[in-house]
C-alpha cells in the first residue's frame, strides 16, 4: 500500500487544503501506476508549526512540504512502469505545486522510501 507522510507547516493546513491535497497525492500514484492502484494509497499531512523546522542548522521560514513516499521496494521496478521513482517524485511535486501553488514548487523535498517484501502488514498479518 503506497503512503503518504507529509510535514507542512501549521498554517498552511487551514482546512481548505486538506482534501484536495489528498486527492491530488492519490491522483499522482495513479497516475503512474494506474487508477486502480490509486485506491490503495494512504496520505497522512502532519503540520508542523512555525520555527520547528531548520535547515542547516537554523530555523527556517519555508512552508515547503517534507514527502516521503513508502511503499514495497519491489513497485518501484515493474518493467511495465519505467522509471517510477522518477515519475513518483514528479508527480508528487506536481500535485503539492498544483493545490498550494507553483511557489512552494522549489522547495518541496520527496523521499521516495522502497519496503521489502515481508516486512509491512495489514489487519495484523504481514502482507
Amino acid at each position: 500500500m503506497p503512503h503518504f507522510t507529509v510535514h507542512i507547516r501549521e498554517e498552511t493546513l487551514d482546512g481548505t487544503v486538506e482534501a484536495p491535497l489528498i486527492r491530488a497525492l492519490t491522483d499522482a500514484v495513479g497516475a503512474v501506476f494506474g487508477d486502480g492502484f490509486a485506491r490503495l494509497v494512504g496520505v497522512d499531512l502532519i503540520g508542523v508549526p512555525q520555527h520547528r523546522r531548520g535547515l542547516g542548522g537554523v530555523p527556517t521560514e519555508t512552508h515547503g512540504p517534507l514527502v516521503t513516499l513508502s511503499m514495497r521496494e519491489a513497485a518501484y521496478h515493474l518493467p511495465e512502469v519505467p522509471d517510477a521513482p522518477a515519475r513518483l517524485v514528479a508527480a508528487t511535486t506536481d500535485a503539492l505545486a498544483g493545490v498550494l501553488g507553483e511557489g512552494v514548487r522549489g522547495q518541496v523535498i520527496v523521499t521516495v522510501a522502497g519496503v521489502p517484501d515481508g516486512r509491512t502488514g495489514v489487519a495484523g498479518a504481514v502482507a
